[in-house]
């Protein structure tokens, strides 16, 4: 499996050398159905990983620049063995020339990730973790450094946006974490949780191409993650799935009773 990570890692840099950095803040943008962004870098860049991923490992390559028919159509067929590409995840950011944006690939087995990696090519960062073996920036074991105990001293990273209205609105006005963030790149924010560049995480939808490497890569570094529903995390459909996490079990307890309890106590 080290000889199928190396291999990985050697491909995801080479397309985001190759690909995707001579076109950043240099391509026209279009919208998909969604209303999301999606570029000519996006096309290349999976095009690319798609060739160098069936060259590693002759799996089926499920890439975010599909169609819904034919990301179900390969989620059938690769029980036994999927790629799962999101070719640049923060288009928005990569085509308004803010930062941060990554390449996420995830070999998935029985629907679970054994492997994940997620590369920043404009920091040229490189996370990736295997089921069992912990999880790494570059050669450096996650977590970078040592959590806090309480939640009031937590950095979160929260996405409002797709977040229920009411639960907002609680956040927005009695927040229980010292601060908050919301960088726009679902892949690295999995990875700066498991690194320790933020402790609690809360997402309200996010799809198979954004979780797949980046759960992984928290749980190997020691996080924990469920829905926000209270629902296990690797449980029902695959396609949309929130994410209440943090990056040691003692926070995510205190995040998910925070989140629990009503706001009569939470004002006490």
């Amino acid at each position: 499996m080290n000889k199928l990570l190396n291999a990985v890692i050697e491909a995801v840099r080479e397309v985001g050398r190759v690909e995707v950095m001579p076109r950043y803040l240099k391509v026209a943008h279009a919208r998909k159905d969604d209303g999301s962004l999606f570029t000519e870098a996006d096309l290349a860049a999976q095009k690319a990983l798609i060739e160098r991923l069936q060259a590693i490992a002759p799996y089926p390559v499920l890439g975010e620049e599909m169609d819904d028919a034919t990301h179900k159509r390969l989620w059938d067929e690769g029980r036994d063995g999927l790629w799962c590409v999101d070719p640049i995840d923060g288009t928005t950011n990569f085509v308004s020339g803010m930062p941060f944006f990554a390449m996420s690939i995830a070999l998935l087995k029985q629907g679970r990730p054994v492997l994940g990696v997620v590369y920043d090519p404009q920091a040229d960062e490189c996370f990736h973790a295997i089921a069992g073996e912990g999880a790494f920036l570059d050669g450096d074991r996650l977590p970078l450094k040592t959590a806090p105990t309480s939640l009031d001293r937590c950095i979160a990273g929260v996405d409002f946006k797709r977040i229920p209205r009411a639960l907002a609105g609680r956040l927005a006005a009695e927040h229980p974490y010292s601060s908050q963030r919301n960088l726009g790149a679902s892949t690295l924010d999995w990875c700066y949780l498991a690194a320790g560049r933020f402790y609690v995480y809360l997402h309200g939808g996010q799809k198979l191409w954004d979780y797949a490497a980046g759960a992984l890569i928290l749980e190997e570094a020691g996080g924990r993650v469920g829905q926000i529903d209270g629902g296990e995390f690797w449980q029902g459909d695959p396609w949309t799935r929130s994410v209440l996490a943090a990056n040691t079990p003692e926070l995510f307890e205190q995040w998910r009773a925070w989140l629990d309890s009503p706001p009569s106590v939470r004002n006490h």
